[in-house]
């Protein structure tokens, strides 16, 4: 029988085009629902609206990215950049905001669907598809403002555009892995790991075009417009760093000398980074799910090996490259990001990464795609291979289904910041005001950018322990329980209230805005 195919949709039966359709569909509604109050709302989203609100409403263009978590420097500014058009259609609103992380991360559904289709066939697609689609970390990837969460459509899109490349011998496509590249690093500085995975295709590229009538000149020039565009991208860093000194150079490089408190040998960090990586997209955290996370690895390294040693042509190249690409991940991220072996509970964990998560779960998908291409035979059994394919298809998909991101997520996301915004302004006078925050280390943008959008005046930042200024007439103290040991007091008073008393602040309302994190207000005299 002849598969009608649709005019100029490169060969992808009708059929195809509804499953992709069903699966950007799936993924909309799950990454979508609930929007404004399934994403976290906590000092990052709060310092990131505030840098978008400067941008679009008062021109102030930023040169560096957010705050890394380690060290003192940033990530890259691109990713304010991308999600500029959003603020500034709609006002610096963080519901717009998170909706384009939402359409950015059903865009990566579609674009992992083609790389996989084109590695191993349309069923490979559809299932690769699906995976992502109903992964529960990359929904909860999808549904709050924080710069990793844009890397699973950059990661794809690079991917894909290589790999595209690689088959359909088009060197500008190269140009396109190496912009996307470039966008993961800025998202994340651990987003540069990525960038050696498309480079080691492009290599590869090199070498064999050097051997052909046509030379490999088209695919150096595209691999030196990927340096441009590397270039060009940082010239907001330049400029910030001839005006500060190489403040982030010089922070960069303190880092390094200084290195990571170590805590697990690397012989254990490798096996931990290892399972955070092959099984978050699949079965999120670790902690949360040991023993599913361990078969979730398995299955992933088993898959690839087995496709490796049985499939041929391109498809053996592509699992070797991508197979490769993930041990080198695992093995970077190992020696460069220590901290990834302890996970710590009530903050953002294995975002970090999600550069992997196209390459794990296409992995997956091509793997059993070949089990499950298998018709059934006259006898009506059906295979054993197929059917274990459907048994494991069945069983991340409800996995990842029944532990969805909840709808309220346990902070109250924006609605709750606004909430807590207004009560904070109902017990100030006028005047300015002073903010602070507990531990020191973590800004107080939670509640700042609230204020700010509800009118106010931005609260000038101090520590809690300095003296109120001469026009200071209150003081907002934020105190995050979380980091109790640090600060060395629990939250809702005993952390407060010394510094406040001994600068002559009085309490005149407090109360505790989400979980663990307490709101103070103090007035001066």
């Amino acid at each position: 029988m002849t598969t009608r195919r649709l005019p100029g949709a490169s060969g992808v039966a009708p059929i195809e085009l509804i499953g992709l359709g069903t699966l950007v569909l799936v993924a909309a509604v799950l990454r979508f629902v609930d929007l404004p109050t399934r994403g976290t709302w906590d000092a990052d989203q709060g310092h990131d609206m505030l840098v978008l609100r400067d941008l679009v409403l008062n021109g102030q263009i930023p040169l560096l990215g957010p705050p890394t978590s380690i060290g003192d420097f940033h990530h890259g500014v691109l990713y304010y950049l991308l999600l500029a058009p959003v603020a500034a259609v709609s006002g610096a609103d963080p519901v717009a905001v998170t909706g384009a992380i939402a359409l950015a991360g059903t865009l990566a559904v579609a674009v992992t669907w083609w790389l996989a289709r084109s590695i191993g066939g349309p069923i490979a697609g559809l299932l690769a598809g699906l995976l992502l689609a109903v992964s529960s970390s990359a929904v909860e990837e999808s549904t709050f403002i924080w710069n990793p969460n844009l890397i699973a459509l950059s990661s794809s899109i690079a991917l894909a555009a290589a790999w595209r490349a690689w088959t359909g011998g088009r060197a500008g496509w190269w140009v396109v892995a190496g912009a996307a590249a470039v966008v993961t690093m800025h998202c994340h500085v651990l987003g540069v790991v990525l960038s050696p995975v498309i480079a080691g295709l492009l290599i590869a590229d090199i070498r064999r075009r050097s051997r052909s009538a046509g030379g490999a000149e088209p695919v150096v020039r595209a691999g030196l417009a990927w340096l441009a565009i590397a270039a060009i991208s940082y010239i907001p860093l330049a400029i910030h760093e001839l005006t500060s000194g190489g403040s982030e150079i010089r922070a960069a490089l303190a880092f390094l000398a200084e290195g990571a408190p170590v805590e697990v040998s690397l012989p254990v960090r490798i096996p931990i980074v290892g399972l955070r990586v092959l099984a978050w997209p699949l079965t999120g955290l670790i902690t949360a799910a040991p023993i599913a996370a361990l078969l979730a690895a398995t299955l992933v390294v088993s898959l690839t090996f087995w496709r490796v040693a049985s499939s041929s042509g391109d498809e053996r190249v592509a699992v070797r490259w991508l197979g490769l690409g993930l041990a080198w991940t695992v093995v970077a991220l190992a020696l460069g990001a220590s901290g990834l072996a302890t996970v710590v509970l009530g903050l953002p964990n294995d975002h970090y990464h999600a550069f992997a998560d196209p390459i794990v779960v296409v992995l997956v998908a091509v793997g059993l795609a070949p089990l499950a291409r298998v018709d059934v035979p006259t006898t009506g059994r059906l295979p054993v291979g197929a059917a274990g394919a459907i048994v494991v298809v069945l069983a991340v998909v409800g996995w990842n289904l029944f532990h969805q991101p909840a709808a309220v997520t346990p902070d109250g996301g924006w609605p709750a910041a606004i909430e807590a915004g207004n009560r904070i302004l109902r017990s100030l006078p006028a005047g300015p005001t002073e903010i602070a925050s507990l531990p020191t280390a973590k800004g107080p943008d939670a509640v700042r950018f609230p204020l700010v959008r509800a009118g106010a005046s931005s609260p000038v930042l101090v520590a809690p322990t300095t003296p109120p200024g001469p026009d200071a007439v209150a003081r907002i103290v934020l105190c995050d329980d979380l980091f109790q040991v640090v600060i060395g007091a629990p939250c809702g008073g005993p952390a407060e209230d010394p510094a406040a008393t001994t600068v002559g602040l009085r309490l005149v309302d407090r109360f505790e805005a989400a979980p663990g994190r307490w709101v103070s207000v103090y007035l001066k005299g």
